[in-house]
């Protein structure tokens, strides 16, 4: 099952049990999204990260570059706050 198949079972399982309010809220904030124009400015899948630099929980800076001195690496990002 690839993961797009996984993800509309997903989202059809939580259709089918979300109060119609919670349902009608979530679609209109993916609407808003869409339209918003946002999809346009993400990075697309294989398009080459710029390098930059990010402090880690020990307050080091780590270069991009550096790790992908070491091999393949995966960037994952979060939206949200701490």
């Amino acid at each position: 099952m690839t993961l797009k198949a996984k993800i509309d079972a997903y989202k059809k399982e939580f259709l089918a049990k979300a109060p119609p309010e919670a349902a009608a809220l979530m679609q209109r904030a993916t609407d808003d999204l869409q339209n918003s124009g946002i999809l346009g400015r993400a990075v697309q899948v294989g398009a080459l990260a710029p390098d930059f630099q990010l402090t880690n929980t020990d307050d080091a800076e780590i270069a991009l570059g550096d790790l992908l001195d070491k091999g393949a690496l995966v960037l994952s990002f979060y939206r949200g706050r701490w």
